[in-house]
């Protein structure tokens, strides 16, 4: 399973990127208004740093297919490497349809269903984006619905991608990754929680102790 980060952060990126462990990046309308900066200065900052695939969305207050095909249009212009961020609607399926047929990456968000993934992955999308941790907040197994998709699409033959979303903590990417995902997209701070164990800082501090207590600092 790849690794996504999930954020418009520009520092956070590099920290992930530096350390070798993201192949791309996810953002969406919330996570750039938190930054306050213009959409396009962000997702080109941030294609300077990854050298993947950068999921940008349309605005969160356009609904028509025209509208979204025509953002869509835009966003894909911004950097080769972006993919267009769409949600899961009739008239995002229909947006999915025209932008597919020009060559454009979409990735259809804010899917809650295995129908809704599948719907998105005939339709052309390149990935889909299941919301494991949102489905987890109202008591159903968000883990489960990645493991669904990712069986039925083994058995159709669909070559569409499942991006693991609203990832919580380290337990959910483990289990994503034991699921079938092929990709979980983290914030940061998930990748801070997965680098650390108490006995791996334990025994770092003992190694550091026991020589020093021969060799000196």
């Amino acid at each position: 399973m790849k690794f996504f980060i999930d954020t418009a952060k520009v520092e956070d990126i590099k920290k992930a990127n530096d350390m070798g462990v993201i192949c791309g990046v996810t953002t969406n309308p919330s996570l750039i208004a938190k930054e306050r900066r213009n959409f396009e200065e962000v997702i080109k900052e941030i294609a300077s740093i990854v050298d993947g695939p950068i999921s940008g969305e349309v605005k969160a207050t356009t609904t028509s297919a025209e509208e979204m095909i025509k953002e869509g249009r835009e966003i894909a212009a911004i950097h080769p490497n972006m993919v267009v961020k769409i949600p899961m609607t009739a008239e995002g399926l229909k947006a999915v349809k025209t932008l597919t047929a020009e060559g454009i990456k979409t990735n259809v968000t804010l899917i809650f269903t295995a129908n809704q993934a599948l719907l998105a992955a005939r339709a052309g999308a390149t990935y889909v984006s299941p919301f494991l941790g949102r489905l987890d907040d109202i008591s159903t197994n968000g883990v489960e619905l990645i493991s669904t998709i990712a069986d039925m699409f083994a058995v159709a033959g669909i070559e569409t991608e499942i991006i693991a979303a609203s990832v919580r903590h380290p337990m959910h990417v483990t289990d994503c990754a034991l699921a079938g995902a092929d990709i979980a997209t983290v914030p940061y701070k998930v990748i801070e929680q997965m680098l650390h164990h108490p006995l791996t800082d334990a025994g770092i501090e003992k190694f550091k102790k026991d020589y020093i207590a021969v060799f000196g600092e």
